[in-house]
């Protein structure tokens, strides 16, 4: 079974601003580093650090913006690790099933994060040598209070976009 890490394949998290006061933040492309996926057409396994969560840049409109400094990465970071992920137990994905398809397929399993499990569904799409796996996570859903700041008028939205690209072995 093929194995994949950050060398060649990644996992991003996009995140969106919510709350009265939400022009005054970003939405933000954040990178895991650290992270093992094992992978073929029957099955699908990964474990994934939320320690080695990197903020990659702000977006405008989905596109990326140079409006952060590094202090302001660090900082984001900071939250994300002592307000947001609070646990550093591994993120583990398992599938129960895999369906492949000519431009694609469909992955289900369960997550455990944040010691929660629940059961998931991911997309997954062809883009020409990459296999491309998109999953909605509602933070809640897993015990986990999104980012908010001043009295709750700056936050993020409870629901963040999960991207893994791994390259097509078949």
């Amino acid at each position: 079974m093929p194995t994949f890490d950050a060398a060649g394949a990644t996992c991003r998290v996009f995140t969106e601003k919510d709350g009265l006061l939400s022009r005054l933040a970003h939405d933000l492309e954040l990178d895991v580093t650290d992270f093992t996926i094992t992978a073929d057409d029957a099955a699908v396994e990964g474990t994934f650090n939320p320690r080695s969560l990197k903020v990659l840049h702000a977006l405008k409109e989905g596109r990326p913006t140079a409006s952060l400094s590094d202090k302001d990465k660090r900082e984001i970071e900071g939250n994300v690790s002592r307000d947001v992920l609070t646990s550093s137990a591994p993120i583990r994905f398992s599938s129960s099933s895999v369906q492949r398809t000519e431009s694609g397929g469909r992955v289900s399993g369960t997550l455990t994060l944040n010691g929660r499990t629940r059961p998931v569904e991911l997309e997954v799409r062809r883009d020409q040598e990459r296999f491309v796996a998109e999953l909605a996570l509602h933070q809640p859903d897993f015990g986990i209070r999104p980012f908010s700041a001043m009295m709750g008028s700056l936050k993020i939205k409870p629901t963040v976009r999960v991207r893994v690209t791994l390259p097509c072995w078949s």
